[in-house]
């Protein structure tokens, strides 16, 4: 009983340290010799590569924000008649709509496609994509503010006839007096930031941020009408037609963090339950023999992520309490010391986040056992079938 005990205990922590810190070592030191051996990814640009582009922002219901986009879109630093705004505003009921029917009557540049029926961010994108005629196409969140440079810096990379997708980097506004849940969201986009730079360097990134990615509109393929993760299928899909999705931080969305961890919560669950969800669609990329470092990178970066970190946690604990129980060897009692200590902090974190009170010891155990608890959840929710396509609005910090 306690040989067995120890492999899982041991196994299971193996597994934890590769999703979270073993995985980014190892890809360092493959893109380390990938680059001694002299197949670094070169980055051959051409500044006078300027294709048509549209810009498609769906837009339910964001009056609140939809001036600041319009305005930060027309800003953007690339010819205006060369891109195309198209803002898919369908079921809306607070005026943006109107809003933007009127600017587009003064503007030739901006277009919108309204519709009183909701049918959710998939549906927008479906539709939204049979009007495209431009060779790239680029969307966007309309909560997101983008650098000047943001198409510039994406569209380089099209010139190289391998590129697929180019996804962007997500960047969290904060104030130093932010809470835990945005402080602990942007310390995770920044070390996925990280990561994302040596998927690229080793072959490619494994899916992209909504909140801002492109696509070779002849590459596009329409997505389940119930698909929860969009950009991660759409992307994902591409990749697997042997075309690489790369990753460029020049290329950037700034937004708010959630307004509190009650939204936070709702929105990871949510995602987590789409990763679930794309795990079962995308089934066919754990065919290493077929798909090579792409299934490595999927299944190190992403599956284990959602699929198998978060239930080896729980199972670390309860079989490093049986081993104190059963065995003399104090190395488990450290151990379980440490996860108390770990665990403790986190619910500390928790306590003190719902007071608004930053911490940053905290963050950490904080947002680690946020993030996994919130995947847990989300496989039950994806279990129940509660798997809609349209998304419930999260609140943002003003």
């Amino acid at each position: 009983m306690i040989p067995f005990l120890i492999f899982v205990f041991w196994f299971s922590l193996f597994l934890v340290f590769y999703t979270y810190i073993g995985y980014g070592i190892l890809i360092y030191v493959l893109v380390k010799i990938k680059k001694a051996l002299g197949k670094a990814y070169k980055k051959d640009f051409d500044d006078q590569y300027l294709p048509e582009v549209t810009l498609i922002i769906p837009a339910y219901n964001e009056m609140s924000c939809i001036k600041e986009k319009v305005e930060n879109s027309l800003g953007l630093d690339y010819p205006a008649h060369l891109l195309r705004l198209l803002f898919v505003t369908e079921g809306s009921d607070d005026g943006t709509t109107e809003f933007v029917r009127e600017l587009s009557g003064k503007n030739a540049s901006v277009h919108y496609l309204g519709g009183s029926e909701r049918r959710g961010k998939i549906e927008a994108m479906n539709i939204a994509m049979k009007t495209v005629s431009t060779p790239i196409v680029i969307f966007s969140d309309a909560n997101t503010t983008l650098n000047k440079l943001v198409i510039k810096n994406i569209i380089r990379h099209f010139k190289d006839a391998s590129t697929g997708a180019v996804a962007g980097e997500k960047r969290i506004m904060m104030d130093d007096n932010e809470a835990a849940a945005g402080a602990g969201e942007g310390l995770y986009w920044k070390y996925e930031s990280f990561l994302k730079k040596l998927d690229t360097e080793l072959y490619s990134v494994v899916g992209a941020a909504g909140e801002l990615f492109a696509v070779r509109t002849e590459l596009f393929e329409e997505v389940e009408k119930d698909t929860l993760l969009d950009d991660f299928m759409i992307s994902l899909r591409i990749a697997a037609r042997g075309f690489r999705v790369i990753y460029e931080p020049d290329a950037y969305a700034s937004e708010r963090p959630s307004f509190s961890i009650g939204d936070e919560q709702k929105r990871k669950v949510r995602i987590a339950a789409g990763g679930f969800q794309s795990i079962a669609r995308l089934g066919f990329l754990l065919n290493i023999f077929k798909y090579g470092w792409l299934s490595f990178q999927y299944v190190s970066h992403r599956a284990m992520r959602w699929a198998v970190a978060p239930f080896c946690l729980p199972l670390i604990f309860v079989v490093n309490v049986a081993l104190v129980a059963l065995s003399a060897d104090m190395i488990y009692i450290y151990f379980l010391a440490g996860q108390i200590l770990f665990y403790g902090l986190a619910i500390l974190g928790n306590y003190f986040e719902n007071r608004k009170i930053r911490i940053k010891l905290l963050f950490v155990p904080y947002y680690f056992s946020f993030m996994n608890y919130c995947a847990i959840r989300g496989f039950f929710r994806y279990r129940n079938g509660l798997t809609s396509g349209i998304w419930e609005k999260v609140r943002r910090a003003e």
